[in-house]
């Protein structure tokens, strides 16, 4: 009964913050987290999610509404919030674009940018595929876990050089509000190049970004 009439006011809060987005802004975007997902029996989550996602659709009416099931336990929170943060971006296909050339001039297999305070992804592009689905939550927990680590010992953490016989990847920071990752798995690519290719490309990215 509690469970029950804990969801019944969270739906009406939702219903009173849809009303004054309605009211109060101009074609909105609404973003809802289904949270908790790994208390439900995994057999029973595409259910339960659809049954959640159609009632908070039927509040928003005409609204554009994004539901996403996540869980602390697991990548879908990552990849929820990564979501909207790259739904949010104006120009992102420009952005993209960029992003490509830029993978192009380095010789490198995927160019990452991550948001500064929160690692989320926000765009990339690629010269080839790459089988792990969840390697951006990865690299973004192992980040934030060294970050933190180096706060701990009065440090603090701007970039990051990873090299092995088969890659070598370099995490450096690139405008006020982003962190690039340049990920290459030609042996002939050096990072003092790669270095110089991120310092030469922060004056355009940085006021390419702030156009948002």
């Amino acid at each position: 009964a509690k469970r029950g009439s804990g969801v019944a006011k969270d739906l009406q809060y939702f219903t009173q913050c849809i009303e004054a987005l309605k009211t109060n802004s101009e074609g909105p975007k609404v973003f809802c987290l289904v949270h908790k997902m790994d208390l439900v029996p995994e057999e029973r989550r595409e259910e339960v999610f659809a049954k959640q996602e159609a009632q908070v659709k039927e509040i928003a009416g005409t609204l554009d509404t994004t539901c996403f099931p996540t869980s602390i336990w697991d990548e879908t929170l990552y990849r929820a919030w990564s979501s909207i943060v790259y739904s949010l971006i104006p120009n992102v296909a420009d952005l993209e674009k960029q992003l490509s050339s830029f993978c192009d001039v380095c010789g490198a297999d995927e160019v990452v940018l991550f948001e500064r305070a929160t690692f989320l992804v926000i765009s990339h592009a690629m010269q080839k595929s790459f089988q792990d689905a969840h390697r951006f939550e990865k690299i973004s927990n192992i980040i934030k876990q060294f970050k933190l680590s180096c706060t701990k010992s009065q440090s603090q953490f701007n970039s990051m050089q990873v090299s092995g016989s088969q890659f070598s990847a370099m995490i450096d920071v690139f405008t006020p509000t982003t962190y690039i990752m340049v990920v290459s798995s030609d042996g002939a690519t050096q990072p003092a190049a790669v270095q110089q290719n991120i310092q030469n490309a922060r004056g355009f990215f940085e006021k390419f970004i702030s156009s948002d």
